[in-house]
């Protein structure tokens, strides 16, 4: 790593306790701060994390936010998903203490080539991609970030030649001050977050982050075919690199190309790996196949155009599981695939009224009270040659922690399926 002394001896307050809370605090006491951590939360995945931790010694506040939390702290570290009205935030900035993302944080520290990766749809595969490509050109890559494993946890193993292929969220956006990859990406921007964001445009500025601090050094790689995207080129200084749809390809390959030959990775092995690439837990992943019928955990699915890009990609009749908890989505979208692909949505969650009332008239809905239940109504619904396809389209908070514990109780049930199919 590199500045291992910047941190030593500060009051680091940490607001979230979820893995990159975890993460923070257990790599800022390694680096010698004095550290502290507050969650609202008090739950199963905060009383794990406590195991988690490396010494007693950090001061640990769940279930609450305590104003004397924030008391004689020099930095607020805060991670992905906690809102900016968040009261250690309110607090930190009413007593002028700085106020980073865990994002930031990391970056302080690492040695290695950043190239960070945003947009609305496709981040977690081009990630991913970008990865396996690094690292089958013989350079040593971590590939970490909003994909699942935090920036902070990995940057300690990091040296100077090493390569980070960066899965960067609007939210981790939001609160980085100097934080400046190597290079940046925006793959493209739809409707999303607009719980959490007044409009688009608001959206769009948070994504505009990524390259804010970077200069002539820097490239910045634009979707082409996307208009927006295409015109932040006049908001930046760094080398703009562009990418459009290429014959054969689809996006978020041709998005990963165009990165690998920023680093002159050749082309015939970037597409072996295209050709060997299985695709990404969670996002399309075939699951079983049970008397004729497959069944498709898409649970990564937090936005229509996600679930219009999964619709796309089935040529089978489909009995689609969607629902969660609503974040300003317009479901009417998926509408104009769904017409005679979806024969019948079983909907679950919060949002399940308001996926209801946009497809009125073309798509046959039903409730179910739990995902299980949902799975087993989509079985009886289900003849040979049909897809059961779990694509949310909306967050998973209302009832599972995250997308990964979401996927993992839909393949849960789906491998259980021979126990309770005879009770249908």
């Amino acid at each position: 790593m590199k500045n291992k002394d910047y941190f030593r001896g500060k009051n680091v307050l940490i607001t979230g306790f979820a893995r990159s809370g975890l993460a923070s605090a257990n790599l800022l006491y390694d680096l010698g701060a004095n550290v502290s951590v507050t969650d609202n939360q008090d739950n199963l995945i905060t009383h794990q994390n406590l195991k988690e931790l490396k010494s007693q010694k950090i001061k640990i506040e769940l279930g609450k936010h305590s104003r004397e939390f924030i008391k004689d702290v020099d930095l607020l570290v805060i991670s992905p998903g906690v809102p900016n009205n968040a009261l250690p935030i309110l607090w930190a900035r009413e007593a002028r203490v700085p106020v980073i993302s865990e994002i930031e944080l990391a970056w302080i520290l690492c040695p290695a080539q950043i190239i960070a990766i945003t947009g609305t749809n496709g981040k977690t595969t081009v990630t991913t991609l970008l990865g396996k490509i690094i690292e089958a050109s013989g350079k040593r890559v971590f590939t970490c970030g909003n994909i699942g494993k935090p920036f902070s946890s990995e940057v300690d193993k990091m040296r100077e030649g090493d390569f980070v292929s960066l899965e960067v969220s609007s939210f981790q956006l939001e609160n980085i001050d100097k934080f400046k990859p190597n290079v940046s990406v925006v793959l493209n921007l739809s409707r999303n977050h607009l719980d959490r964001y007044n409009d688009m445009q608001e959206y769009l500025e948070a994504k505009k982050r990524i390259f804010k601090n970077q200069d002539s050094s820097d490239s910045l790689v634009l979707n082409y075919d996307d208009p927006v995207i295409r015109d932040l080129s006049r908001d930046s200084r760094a080398k703009i690199v562009y990418f459009k749809k290429e014959a054969g390809l689809n996006p978020n390959q041709s998005a990963a190309l165009v990165i690998a030959a920023i680093f002159n990775i050749e082309r015939d092995l970037v597409f072996n790996i295209f050709r060997d690439f299985k695709g990404v837990e969670h996002r399309m992943e075939e699951v079983s196949e049970l008397d004729g019928v497959r069944f498709i955990n898409d649970s990564k699915s937090t936005t229509t155009e996600a679930t219009v890009w999964a619709l796309k990609s089935l040529s089978c009749p489909v009995i689609l599981i969607a629902g969660g908890r609503e974040k300003g989505n317009d479901y009417s979208e998926v509408l104009k695939l769904a017409r005679g692909k979806v024969k019948s949505a079983i909907l679950i969650g919060e949002a399940k009224d308001k996926i209801r009332e946009a497809f009125t008239g073309v798509v046959d809905t039903e409730f179910a009270a739990t995902l299980g239940e949902a799975v087993k109504k989509a079985v009886s619904l289900a003849p040979k040659g049909d897809c059961v396809l779990f694509s949310p389209m909306c967050k998973s908070f209302d009832m599972f922690p995250n997308y990964e514990e979401r996927g993992k109780a839909f393949k849960s049930i789906v491998s259980d399926l021979s126990k309770f199919k005879p009770k249908l």
